[in-house]
């Protein structure tokens, strides 16, 4: 191997490092005091009931663990948005779990925690997954809750969302493991079914203090709406329990006894290990990200046996579509080429741009995978659209039109991975987070914006030093520079896959070494929703 090779492997080494310490840190909630205080009370914590929950040594893939990094500081923070969500398997069935975290401000609901547990619904709903809700919560954030209660995709739409899973057949299970509070008291309740944990359980829809405050009744919270008064008299609960165990042993016996369900039939063979070792994408991606590289040489060490059937190859070379298998499953590649190619007409096209020729064969590629049923992955590394003259006449815009308009209508599940730059309206044509992709992750090297930090700070820099002219005032050299270095430094602080991350732009930051897994399980739970809909892309631009 190279120089060039060792460097880029240190860089994304270091990098994967950086993630999974990260991670650990934000496993760790409200700190380890709180743990301990919570652990006191004879409770599991959430990352506790969910791994007790889950099939052993089976695959899992966690949603916005990241969510609300950074966030929230005058508040203290809110780790994981203050729930954790984890697609995995309960009983050989692949479900969705959402867990309160009780370490984090009491498990109450912060803006990006309503955000979190409507990305878990809309999960379950796409996919036809099952969902079990493991509720330990005191409720919305109140210093909060005009962010958190009246809007359309606030709290209140979760409990829509429990009604609309129930009509569609979704299962639904909760357990009341905590503190189930007000509004929140709903979500257990219009679940299939509800358990409760005795002596730590407790639901209503005001606690004592407010039942005090609101009508004159003094009374304590257990004989409120504990799993007694709920399991025994008001029959508001289906099960009581005596520990977190128990309870969840409960849940894996519902689920072993599950019916079976359609599947959207897509193919899969035995997986088969990439030919070429995969562990060298960590030195094939450049640590420099102006430099150019071929996209092939990461598809081939992704895909199975790294065989890929490219598709109309020598045309529209800057973006790569083709048929491949990941761990199995049939699955079509779009992806952006990272180095400069050479058209038949002796035109040079620079890498990770769309140009008109690419823009037309993804269109009809995607139009080819939902004719045949094959599940679509992009891969990013795009600087956007070619701009200038010449491709404004060349009808630029009517071809990427073309492929927007291909690519939102899809009726086959599509999966994004943000390997490289994500800018712009290239972020729009390769399905970015508004395109509801069913899974949406960022490698550590991701960068995700309207368009690169040079690009948009000298052009925020053009306009300030045009609105100080127009003001009469002159800018030295010196204080250009400076005014430059500090709008960039905000806007590199934007660009980062972690900014993404806690925002839930991206579900979740991954390793490059899980890519295969996360698309994996991704089509896995894809699988479990037929398709129902004709693939239309009504009035297209041609």
């Amino acid at each position: 191997m190279n120089l060039e090779f060792n460097k880029n492997e240190d860089s994304s080494k270091q990098l994967s490092y950086q993630l999974s310490q990260r991670l650990k840190k934000v496993q760790l909630g409200g700190g380890e005091k709180r743990i301990a205080a919570h652990k006191a009370k004879g409770k599991l914590t959430a990352r506790e009931r969910i791994a007790y929950l889950i099939d052993k040594d089976s695959q899992t893939v966690e949603i916005g663990a990241f969510a609300g990094e950074g966030m929230y500081k005058e508040e203290g923070g809110c780790p994981s948005g203050g729930v954790v969500v984890v697609v995995g398997w309960v009983q050989g069935r692949q479900c969705v779990i959402v867990a309160n975290d009780a370490t984090v401000k009491a498990g109450a609901w912060f803006p990006i925690t309503a955000k979190k547990n409507l990305r878990a619904q809309e999960i379950s709903i796409e996919n036809k997954l099952p969902i079990i809700y493991l509720v330990d919560s005191a409720g919305v954030y109140l210093p909060m809750q005009d962010e958190i209660f009246p809007d359309k995709e606030h709290f209140g739409r979760i409990f829509r969302n429990n009604a609309v899973m129930s009509s569609m057949g979704i299962v639904q299970l909760a357990a009341i493991m905590g503190p189930c509070v007000a509004g929140g008291a709903y979500l257990p309740i219009m679940s299939d079914e509800a358990m409760i944990v005795d002596g730590t359980g407790s639901v209503f829809l005001a606690g004592s203090y407010l039942v005090k405050s609101a009508i004159g009744e003094t009374i304590d919270n257990e004989t409120l709406g504990g799993a007694t008064t709920h399991s025994e008299i008001s029959g508001v609960t289906d099960y009581k329990f005596a520990t977190d165990e128990e309870c969840l042993e409960h849940i894996r016996n519902i689920f072993d006894k599950l019916g079976g369900q359609a599947t959207a039939g897509f193919s899969r063979k035995p997986a088969v290990a990439p030919a070429k070792d995969e562990k060298e994408i960590l030195g094939l991606f450049p640590s420099d990200r102006v430099k150019p590289y071929d996209m092939m040489d990461i598809i081939e060490r992704l895909v199975d046996n790294s065989e890929f059937e490219p598709y109309k190859d020598l045309y529209g070379q800057t973006l790569i579509c083709g048929l491949a298998r990941i761990d199995g499953w049939a699955v079509g590649i779009v992806a952006n080429q990272r180095k400069i190619v050479k058209t038949k007409k002796g035109a040079m096209q620079m890498g990770g741009v769309i140009y008109s020729d690419s823009a037309d064969k993804a269109a009809r590629f995607i139009m080819n995978c939902n004719q045949k049923k094959i599940p679509l992955v992009f891969l990013h590394d795009v600087s956007g659209f070619m701009v200038g003259s010449q491709s404004e006449h060349g009808g630029i815009i009517k071809d990427g039109a073309k492929m927007v308009n291909a690519m939102a209508n899809s009726v086959v599940p599509k999966f994004s991975v943000i390997i490289g730059n994500s800018y712009g309206a290239g972020n729009y044509a390769m399905c970015g987070k508004a395109y509801d992709p069913r899974l949406i992750v960022a490698w550590p090297t991701a960068q995700l914006a309207v368009m690169s930090g040079a690009a948009a700070a000298n052009t925020l820099l053009q306009i300030q030093v045009a609105s100080l002219k127009a003001k009469g005032e002159e800018i030295t050299p010196e204080a250009e520079k400076e005014l430059l270095d500090r709008i960039k430094a905000r806007y590199d602080e934007q660009l980062s896959p972690y900014y993404a991350a806690a925002r839930l732009w991206v579900d979740a930051i991954i390793d490059p070494l899980e890519t295969r897994k996360v698309i994996s399980e991704g089509i896995s739970m894809a699988n479990h929703a037929p398709i129902e809909k004709a693939y239309n892309v009504g009035v297209i631009q041609v």
